[in-house]
């Protein structure tokens, strides 16, 4: 096996037994991205020197200090371009920002960089993770297919096997659909467990800071960076007697074949598996979740561009333009009644698991749609974004055009470490064919 097929944990462990150095697998990453990403474009901006000497570096701390190194050590991790890095440009996949060189690391690259990881290079995106350019990449299973957005080059990167870490946004489902396009796992933490610090805001009570990786133990170890509560102390879970809450949501009939399958899959395997799966529905005032999402992702996104609206209208895509224009209608009325209901909602959410632990729900309406022009629909996250919850993306099965399926778990606010512990039991069942860790 090469060094760049193995997942994150799986390196992880080799490079602390010493079978592994971190210069191998960047430099096996690097080959792999070589031959790979012509036709994938997964990638904006690579710097194989700067990333080999920091892989080396690595390598001389650990033969210091072996017992000394944090949970990402040695691993190499891409970054979604809308993402602050001080020693690679962040465009945004903007006009406006072509060649801009930030000053310092956003807080979550510098968090992972302290934990001992390698940044390998800038992830494509749509433009500002918000609306107009799309990302050149392509999805590694067939390319006349959409990756998913608007984290595209971060969920094809991961799931081609170009790096085994990489990180995401979600404002409405821009990290969960694009790991179920992909074929892997994706962890979107409670909103605000991870510093937003340095990264380009769409929503602000909305964004949110997520990573991709090949098996659950690999969500873990980013988990472990974040220092996210619970874990380390949370005790594995027994996949026997799991109670899980089978939710196809308010926002059912934009379901399709393939997405319904996966879901009834998932739930018939953890029932065969030892699970208890029991129907789950929200309540009446959960129904407009959806519509609250998009007019407080709209309502915020005016503020985010009005001021690159007003200093550089001529090459602002007129999409996101449309913000600090016409905006759909959205008032601040409108926006304070979105901003009501998502607080009641939130405040609800927890109480609803008396009688479960875990929601399993769609994490996309199917396989990944044809053509560029499109990242697919997020209709199944968006409720779960504005409701701040955990989320976790299992793969699952396969739709008719031979693309994956995937599934996504969901818990309370800040239950993330108790998601993850249930994920890993789960995982198994849900996705038979993983790469175990």
């Amino acid at each position: 096996m090469e060094p760049y097929e193995l997942s994150a944990s799986e390196a992880a462990r080799s490079i602390r037994e010493g079978r592994l150095t971190s210069e191998s697998l960047v430099r096996s990453c690097l080959e792999r991205i070589d031959a790979r990403d012509p036709g994938i474009r997964a990638w904006i901006h690579l710097d194989p020197a700067l990333s080999l000497a920091a892989a080396r570096e690595a390598d001389k701390r650990f033969v210091a200090a072996p017992s000394a190194v944090g949970p990402l050590h040695g691993l190499p991790f891409g970054v979604k371009d809308v993402i602050d890095t001080a020693d690679m440009p962040t465009t945004h996949n903007s006009p406006i920002f072509q060649g801009h060189r930030p000053g310092r690391d956003a807080a979550c690259v510098a968090i992972a960089r302290s934990a001992g990881g390698i940044l390998l290079g800038k992830t494509d995106t749509v433009e500002f993770a918000s609306g107009g350019r799309k990302a050149a990449t392509r999805n590694p299973l067939n390319p006349d297919h959409t990756p998913g957005g608007s984290s595209s080059g971060s969920g094809a990167a991961v799931g081609d096997r170009h790096v085994p870490l990489a990180f995401g946004t979600q404002t409405g489902g821009s990290h969960i659909r694009p790991a179920s396009f992909n074929g892997i796992y994706g962890m979107k933490p409670t909103w605000g467990a991870v510093s937003r610090e340095g990264i380009k805001h769409y929503a602000v009570s909305l964004d949110t800071i997520g990573w991709y990786g090949r098996s659950v133990a690999d969500l873990a170890l980013m988990a472990e960076a974040y220092r996210l509560e619970g874990m380390g102390t949370t005790a594995p879970v027994p996949l026997a007697g799991l109670r899980v809450g089978l939710c196809r949501s308010p926002v059912w009939s934009s379901i399709e074949p393939a997405g319904e399958a996966a879901l009834h899959l998932a739930a018939s395997r953890l029932e065969q598996a030892g699970a208890i799966v029991v129907p789950f529905e929200l309540p009446e005032e959960f129904a407009t979740l959806a519509e609250v999402q998009d007019v407080i992702r709209r309502g915020e996104g005016r503020a985010s561009f009005l001021d690159l609206h007003l200093s550089d209208r001529h090459r602002l895509h007129p999409e996101l333009a449309d913000h600090c224009e016409h905006n759909r209608g959205i008032t601040t009325r409108t926006l304070t009644e979105a901003y009501d209901v998502a607080g009641l909602c939130r405040a609800r959410f927890a109480g609803l698991f008396e009688g479960i632990d875990v929601i399993l729900t769609p994490a996309a309406p199917g396989e990944a749609p044809k053509g560029l022009h499109t990242t697919g629909d997020h209709i199944f996250n968006g409720i779960w974004t504005v409701l701040h919850a955990p989320c976790v993306a299992v793969p699952c099965t396969q739709g008719p055009n031979g693309l994956p399926v995937g599934v996504q778990f969901v818990a309370p606010r800040f239950a993330d470490a108790n998601l993850l512990a249930m994920a890993e039991a789960m995982a198994p069942a849900v996705d038979p064919g993983m790469m175990t860790a």
